[in-house]
Formats: structure tokens, C-alpha cells, sequence
């Protein structure tokens, strides 16, 4: 009997640890419903085989993660995985938490736009501002908030950082005081990779459509989505 659960004893059937898939565990008591709780003596995880709450299981993050990047919505999301919306939401907000921003290679081309969309009600109008990659075709860094300086330029800093060879825009006015000249360029047909990556995030995402009854709620929960889709 192990010394550090006193209360467990050996058993032979065949579970796997969730977290190390070892086969080397031992009952460790019963929950409060009365359910066999088991314990893994190679990592110390504990757990249970019949969770009555589907957001329990080990897999519940790695769902949302497919679900969120295949373009499911909030509630259709809790649908196909049988939790509540809350729950959802709450696990979202901690999983994009976890996901780093990738590191940007030094001297690369970069095209940069914007989209717009709402929170809430339309009136609330909010943009979603982001830096493509040119060779690699992948988003290195974006912002959501009011088309202004402030929510631009925490896209543009992190282009600088990397040394940026040339950084594509469309001809909006405040590119031109965040950019230097030597390497800003406004060229027609320059920014045709992002607009088309504009097309498909419309496509994929409905709450990024231009006309849907779909929309974000909260600029939390928007940007939690962004970083899943994006970096995930």
C-alpha cells in the first residue's frame, strides 16, 4: 500500500492515466456521488472513469480548440460538446491565456489591414487589426479595439521590432505617422494577400460576417478567439 494514500489499495482492470496513460494505478476513495476515484502512481494525477459533467474530461480543451479554429460559434460549440455556454466561455478566456504569441522572424515582408466588426450592437463598431506575413502567410501579431493610433500601433511596434524589410497598408491616413517611409508602401495590389485573408476569416468566422445576426459580446471573449484561431 503506498504510504501517501493510506486509504487506496491495487486494482487490475484496464484504465489509463489521462495524463501519462501509465496503467500502474490504485483506488484512491470515492467522490461524493458515490464514483470510484482512481490515482496514478507514476504522476499523481487523480481522476475518475464516468465524469457526469462533460467540461471535466481530459479532452474538453483540445475540442474547443478544433471547434473554435473550424469556425463553430459559441453556443454551437457548447452544443456539440454538451456544456453550458458559461463553462465554454470561461475555458476559452483561460486557453487563449495560455497561447503565446509566436516569435517573428527578423527581416521579413509584412502586409497589414484592418476589419470591421461590432460587440454587442451595431453601433458599437470595433476593428480587428492585424500584420500577415508575407512568404509564410501567417499572422503575426493583431489588435482589436477603435480605429485609432493607439490600436494600431501596437501591431505596427511589434513589425519594427523585427526589422520589417517592407510593410504593406492601404492608404489610411495614420498608417503614415507610424510607419517610416523607408519602408512603408501603399502601392495598388499591394495588400491583395490580406484583403484576401480578409475574404476567408469573413468566410470561416460569421460573427466576423458583414451582414449576420451573429456577433461577439464581449472584446474579451474576441480577442480569446483571435488568439486561439490565429496562434493555436
Amino acid at each position: 500500500m503506498d504510504q501517501n494514500h493510506p486509504s487506496c489499495s491495487r486494482f487490475g482492470v484496464s484504465h489509463l492515466c489521462p495524463v501519462c496513460h501509465s496503467e500502474n494505478l490504485i483506488k484512491s476513495g470515492k467522490t461524493g456521488t458515490g464514483k470510484q476515484r482512481y490515482c496514478c502512481k507514476e504522476c499523481g494525477k487523480r481522476f475518475i472513469t464516468d465524469y457526469t459533467y462533460q467540461a471535466c474530461q481530459t479532452n474538453t480543451n483540445r475540442q474547443i480548440i478544433v471547434l473554435t479554429k473550424e469556425g463553430l460559434g459559441i453556443r454551437s460549440t457548447a452544443r456539440v460538446l454538451k456544456i453550458s455556454v458559461t463553462t465554454l466561455l470561461k475555458r476559452i478566456v483561460v486557453i487563449a491565456e495560455s497561447i503565446q504569441q509566436p516569435p517573428i522572424a527578423m527581416g521579413k515582408t509584412y502586409e497589414v489591414d484592418e476589419m470591421r466588426t461590432y460587440i454587442g450592437k451595431k453601433s458599437m463598431l470595433r476593428w480587428i487589426v492585424y500584420a500577415f506575413e508575407r512568404e509564410t502567410k501567417t499572422v503575426v501579431s493583431f489588435n482589436v479595439g477603435r480605429r485609432t493610433n493607439k490600436t494600431l500601433k501596437h501591431v505596427i511596434r511589434s513589425l519594427e521590432l523585427s526589422n520589417a524589410r517592407r510593410i504593406y497598408t492601404d492608404k489610411l491616413k495614420n498608417y503614415r505617422y507610424l510607419i517610416s517611409k523607408k519602408h512603408h508602401n501603399t502601392n495598388i495590389h499591394s495588400t491583395n494577400h490580406i484583403e484576401r485573408k480578409n475574404l476567408s476569416l469573413r468566410t470561416h468566422l460569421e460573427r466576423l460576417n458583414r451582414k449576420t445576426i451573429c456577433f461577439t459580446r464581449s472584446l474579451v471573449v474576441l480577442m480569446a478567439i483571435g488568439r486561439i484561431y490565429f496562434w493555436s
